[in-house]
């Protein structure tokens, strides 16, 4: 199998490249290195033969001439805009990356008869504070950022190009991801943030009063859902998590459990609630149990102990 993996050099993708490698397929990588990481990659990627392309999937052009050239049997749409913050702050930005680019994903990938498409979305960005937890793939779209509506507003072009095209694809929408190569400087991942708080010291931030809930799921897992998505013909959106809720006090006080050298300066700090924050978020993963034969394997506590593992 020959495989491209937009947004390979990120936190998720870097994993899904590995694992890739292990299986035996042939992987190019597109992505710009903005947020992505070049060391993710000689962490063992490029010595097994991946490629790197230093390509924007902005950059229709650019993009169409690589996945012609590369002819892969599937594409792994990873790349994406995930600052949930910075899409309030520009949401034509955000839509520029997160809409238009997945179009351009989508067309290259019809030009060059690419067998299977498998995207990444979000779950609790997309149902935001929804009325039924877990939330199952029918729950109604109510993104409170600008994140979740491009995301969503992607997902709707992968219908279309199934309708209109044939085109075989399908949406994943993702927990609150976490585990190793998560940056503990970035925005997006709480739990990578706290365990470098445990491993260089100071106190975490929590925004709001700490009892907002996320399915956090481990990256290791999501990658496995990743592989049984482009295996599998399904179609549609299916939400990949754990179905469990965890608060951010859950995720503090775990931390404190494991590193227990580290828990007495580890109480946190409350700040404001963010704007467009959700205050519950869990996911109905019956699906993905039924049609990729997908169950999260991994508890919240080893995925964190491997976390901070991982962490120098």
């Amino acid at each position: 199998m020959r495989a491209i993996v937009t947004g390979g050099a990120g936190f998720i993708g870097s994993n899904l490249v590995d694992a890739l490698l292990d299986q035996g397929a042939e992987v190019d990588i597109v992505d710009t290195l903005v947020t992505g990481r070049r060391s993710n990659l000689e962490e063992g990627a490029l010595d097994r033969g991946a490629t790197l392309h230093e390509v924007d999937i902005t950059d229709k052009a650019t993009l169409t001439d690589l996945v012609g050239d590369i002819q892969p049997d599937v594409i792994f749409h990873l790349a994406a805009q995930i600052d949930v913050r910075k899409s309030i702050e520009d949401p034509a930005f955000d839509a520029g990356v997160n809409v238009t680019g997945t179009v351009n994903v989508l067309e290259a990938a019809r030009l060059a008869g690419v067998g299977r498409v498998v995207n990444t979305s979000t779950g609790g960005a997309i149902y935001g504070d929804a009325d039924r937890i877990p939330a199952p793939e029918e729950t109604p779209a109510l993104p409170m950022a600008a994140y979740g509506q491009s995301k969503y507003c992607a997902e709707r072009y992968l219908g279309w190009y199934g309708r209109l095209y044939g085109q075989s694809n399908v949406t994943l929408r993702l927990g609150n991801v976490y585990g190793p190569r998560q940056d503990p400087l970035g925005e997006a991942g709480v739990i990578a943030i706290f365990c470098g708080k445990v491993r260089h010291g100071g106190r975490p931030v929590i925004y709001g009063d700490g009892s907002q809930t996320r399915d956090y799921v481990f990256v290791g897992d999501v990658v496995r859902a990743q592989l049984a998505a482009a295996q599998a013909q399904a179609t549609g959106e299916i939400n990949i998590g754990t179905g469990r809720e965890s608060t951010v006090l859950d995720i503090v006080a775990a931390l404190k459990e494991l590193a227990p050298e580290a828990a007495a300066g580890f109480d946190p700090e409350f700040a404001d609630a963010r704007l467009g924050e959700i205050q519950r978020s869990c996911l109905d993963v019956t699906r993905a149990r039924e049609e990729l034969g997908f169950v999260a394997q991994t508890t919240l506590f080893d995925g964190l102990r491997a976390t901070l593992d991982s962490m120098p």
